[in-house]
């Protein structure tokens, strides 16, 4: 065979195949030219999910005849003006866009440089390129893509329905129109207007919360912490969603580098590792971080589709994400999302259903309807015979006062009035009540303070009067004795008794009486469960939230007035307080408006 080289409109075809996957790969290419030709406003409209006609208007600065008999050959680009590869301040550099998907298509242009009386167009129909001809046109550049891929017939058959085609455009837009808050952006097709964003105003931060309050939702904007952050001139800026405020998915969590979105698995696994002993695994975080970074230090140039990046220290950049989203969590204290009373005023109207949004869960020691609450409460007066709180050293500092004095405007969650079921404490705020889940805030208390101590390197032990000797299976056995020094960092001294048990000698102190055959089972199968993928810190946070859970106060337990004050103050004054260590709300808020509206007096 002889070497030869390739047609001119093969090379084209070839090059569309990486660039022009699918209509919305079209799509993306034309909004991030009309960005980078400084456009204020980008509207899209499309036919057949893309596939009959796409339509992108701009107010760009436009092109002149000789720029636009250029712009469809390949490789021509205004936007590396010194050929540096290594400073790329664009969304666009390559030059491929235009001819690839002239390639593939019927490509009409048509555009009007800035301060020019002229206007001008050109088509390019499956790869070849016809004359510039005069057009009558306003301002900007307006692009037309007919038929796509009717030049690669083939590739019509790996197109989904109109409607996934639809919403990949939108996913597309709405990536862009987060990065660019200050541009107007609408998308429309035979149905109408799909997708309307007005430029938002005001300061940069402000104006991304007004954008991303568009396309993520008003609850994500209600409920996100801000993040500013810099480390090394790496400036980490956006909005983190309360923990609290979770999705099955993590298809809510963007990243931009330099105002471009990007797919790093990077960020997936800092987010993971900073919302890690927050959430229940199966659960995800909503998330929008902007990084600005010098073009030096990161790589665009990995792929044609420009969503992937390479950073030069990835170990800085996810360092950067894990502590400032850390920081942040921690200082929202106590705080959980509106969404957790929005959804309970909903149960508690006639008729509703639990909201979707937020995940359900149930635990069969948590029974009880609230809605009953009522005829079963249970309040003891303070000086009655109840045990106190028990499973942390010193776990509560008592509450002086009694269940008659006056709600204090420096309790955030007010003052205790009942515990309900022996399971819920109801407490009284200045702007209506707070309704505590015992088990779920107290297992969070002791696991922050487990944790406290396993960084300080003090975790008291007690020793068992009568070691504890616990029959497994012998897989379950060698995974805990494997791990027996990192338990014991914990305060859990255990070792070998035999090829089928081990044997358990100390407990954390903090612990306090605890169902020790449980725990020691309930580590063998997490252990089982989250195999070697961990580092050694994940590894033993896991294990301190199953130790909590066990040293906890259980629902069920009947509490006196002293014990469930003490519990209120000290989740207002642990950081991440409002949700356990599985991600279930601690506490539901309920001001006094939204309960009169359900007794219709307002």
């Amino acid at each position: 065979m002889t070497i030869r080289l390739l047609p001119e409109g093969t090379v084209n075809r070839i090059a569309a195949g990486e660039v022009v996957e699918r209509p919305a790969s079209a799509v993306k290419e034309l909004v991030e030219n009309a960005i980078d030709a400084g456009a204020s406003r980008i509207e899209i409209a499309i036919q057949g999910g893309g596939r009959h006609s796409i339509i992108v208007t701009d107010d760009g600065i436009g092109m002149s005849r000789d720029e636009l008999a250029l712009a469809v050959d390949r490789h021509a680009t205004s936007k590396l003006p010194d050929d540096d590869l290594l400073h790329i301040s664009s969304l666009g550099f390559r030059g491929e866009a235009l001819p690839s998907i002239g390639s593939v298509s019927r490509l009409r242009i048509e555009s009007r440089a800035r301060g020019s009386d002229e206007a001008w167009s050109i088509a390019v129909i499956g790869g070849e390129k016809e004359p510039v001809r005069p057009v009558s046109l306003t301002a900007g550049t307006r692009i037309e893509i007919a038929d796509l891929f009717f030049a690669t017939p083939a590739r019509l058959k790996f197109l989904k329905t109109e409607r996934t085609e639809l919403n990949h455009i939108l996913d597309v837009v709405r990536r862009l129109a987060m990065a660019n808050p200050n541009v107007g952006f609408s998308v429309s097709d035979e149905k109408g207007k799909r997708l309307r964003l007005d430029a938002a105003q005001g300061d940069l931060l402000d104006a991304r919360l007004a954008r991303l309050s568009d396309v993520m939702g008003r609850e994500f904007a209600e409920n996100a912490l801000r993040i500013d952050a810099v480390r090394e001139d790496i400036h980490l800026t956006g909005y983190a969603g309360l923990p609290t405020l979770n999705q099955a998915y993590a298809r809510s969590q963007y990243l931009f580098v330099n105002g471009r979105p990007v797919r790093d698995p990077l960020l997936t696994g800092a987010v993971r590792g900073a919302y890690q002993d927050l959430l229940a695994r199966n659960r995800h975080p909503m998330v929008a971080l902007y990084l600005e970074i010098a073009p030096l230090f990161v790589d665009v140039n990995v792929h044609p589709m420009k969503t992937e990046v390479r950073f030069r220290d990835a170990g800085l950049v996810r360092g950067l994400i894990v502590g400032a989203l850390k920081h942040a969590l921690a200082e929202a204290g106590h705080r959980a999302s509106t969404t957790v009373s929005a959804q309970t005023l909903g149960a508690f109207r006639p008729g509703a259903s639990p909201a979707g949004g937020m995940p359900s869960y149930r635990s069969g020691s948590h029974g009880g309807a609230l809605a009953q609450a009522a005829a079963n409460y249970y309040a003891p007066l303070p000086g009655m015979d109840q045990p106190s709180v028990t499973g942390v050293e010193d776990p509560v500092v008592p509450f002086s006062g009694n269940a008659d004095q006056s709600v204090s405007q420096s309790f955030p969650l007010g003052v205790a009035r009942a515990q309900l079921h022996e399971t819920y404490i109801v407490a009284q705020t200045n702007e209506g009540i707070v309704i505590v889940d015992q088990h779920a805030a107290h297992e969070r208390l002791v696991y922050e303070k487990m944790k406290q101590s396993l960084d300080s390197g003090d975790v008291a032990r007690q020793g068992l009067l009568l070691p504890e000797v616990i029959e497994l299976e012998e897989a379950q056995c060698q995974r805990l004795v494997e791990r027996a020094d990192q338990f014991a960092e914990l305060g859990l001294v255990l070792e070998a008794f035999g090829p089928g048990a081990v044997v358990v000698r100390e407990v954390p102190a903090m612990l306090g009486k605890t169902d020790i055959v449980g725990l020691v089972k309930d580590l063998a199968d997490d252990l089982a469960e989250l195999g070697e993928g961990l580092t050694l810190k994940e590894r033993l946070e896991d294990v301190c939230g199953t130790m909590a859970c066990h040293g906890s106060v259980r629902a069920g337990r009947r509490l006196n007035q002293a014990e469930m004050d003490a519990i209120l103050r000290q989740m207002e004054q642990t950081p991440h307080s409002g949700q356990c260590n599985h991600g279930r709300p601690t506490y539901v808020e309920l001001n006094l408006a939204d309960i009169e509206r359900l007794f219709g007096r307002r």
